[in-house]
This record gives structure tokens, C-alpha cells and sequence, in this order.
């Protein structure tokens, strides 16, 4: 699905005046079609799909150890203000024989956070796409996050992160696991 920009800057034109903005002002002249080529890259999350953007890009490795990206940063916009909220993502799964290109790790975190989204939701939509796409043995992904609607309106508060967590197979069932994924990205439990 194409976005239409052509709508969308006019109706950013029609959000301007409402706001009590003249969009023919020389700052704003173009501003509905920045915003339109930006809204089309912060939601390309919506056209893009975690198969193809795998692509093949997972390789036979007969390792059962874990594997822990961390500190991936990424930027979202929540679902209920379209204010963004931006942190970084740790993901640790332990393979059954298949194992990640490093850099797709890194894509699938991006291309959910394109998208409207609940910090929750993105945290278990990471978590669920790993597991399923190397047949692992357990993932946990954690995201600690700042979130813009919390910090600019609302409550005010300029230095509160939220923390998500999402564990499955081994990382859930095994308390040394959990343990071993939360000590070697610098978390405590």
C-alpha cells in the first residue's frame, strides 16, 4: 500500500489553519509536504514485511549458546498522542541450528517501531517475529523507552523511562536463563 502524500499535505494544510497558523507564511510554505515525506518513512513499518525483509538472511549454526544484541536504538510514535517515544531494544535468543544475520535483528526492531504503536505491543511483536523466524529455543527482548507524551504534556515528567520485557520458550522457563540474558545486557532483576 502507497501512501498518498498529495492527501496528506493538504490535509496538514487543513490541520494548520485549524491550529490558527496562515500555512502560506514563508516557514510553513512547505511544511505539508515535509510532514507528509516524514509521516511516509515513520510508518513504512506498515509496508514492509518481516519475511522479506529476512530475506534469507538467516544461516545453519549448530551453536546452542545465547546470542544478545543490545542497545539497538530506535524511534516510535505512540498510538494515542502520535508523539514519538525512542530508546533502546535488547534482544537475546538462544538458536536450535539457525541463527540471524546481525543486521536483520536491528531491521525487524525498525520496522515495528514504524508503525502507530504501544511500547508493550512492540516489545512482544519483536520477541514473537524472533522465535518464529529461527525456530529458537527462547528469546527476551527488553525496551527501555522515554516517551514524548509523557514528557511534553500530560504528567510532565522529563526524566521517567518505562521498561518492557518479553520472554518466551527458555528465557521463560528457566529462571537461570532469564538470569544469564538480563546479567550480560546490565540489568538487574
Amino acid at each position: 500500500m502507497e501512501l498518498n502524500t498529495e492527501k496528506i499535505g493538504r490535509l496538514v494544510r487543513e490541520l494548520l489553519v485549524e491550529i490558527g497558523e496562515d500555512p502560506a507564511r514563508e516557514g510553513l510554505l512547505d511544511t505539508p509536504k515535509r510532514v507528509a515525506k516524514a509521516l511516509e518513512f515513520l510508518t513504512s513499518g506498515y509496508r514492509t514485511d518481516a519475511k522479506e525483509l529476512i530475506n534469507g538472511a538467516c544461516f545453519t549454526q549448530e551453536t546452542s549458546s545465547m546470542v544478545i544484541v543490545k542497545g539497538i536504538e530506535f524511534y516510535s510514535m505512540c498510538e494515542h498522542h502520535m508523539l514519538p517515544f525512542f530508546g533502546h531494544c535488547h534482544i537475546g535468543y538462544i538458536p536450535s541450528g539457525t541463527v540471524f544475520g546481525v543486521s536483520k535483528l536491528a531491521r525487524l526492531v525498525d520496522m515495528y517501531a514504524r508503525r502507530l504503536q504501544l511500547q508493550e505491543r512492540l516489545t512482544e511483536q519483536i520477541s514473537n517475529v524472533v522465535m518464529e523466524s529461527v525456530n529458537a529455543k527462547g528469546v527476551g527482548v527488553i525496551i527501555e523507552a522515554r516517551h514524548l507524551c509523557m514528557m511534553m504534556r500530560g504528567v510532565e515528567k522529563q526524566n521517567s523511562t518505562m521498561v518492557t520485557s518479553s520472554v518466551l520458550g527458555e528465557f521463560r522457563d528457566s529462571f537461570a536463563t532469564r538470569e544469564e540474558f538480563f546479567s550480560l545486557i546490565g540489568r538487574r532483576t
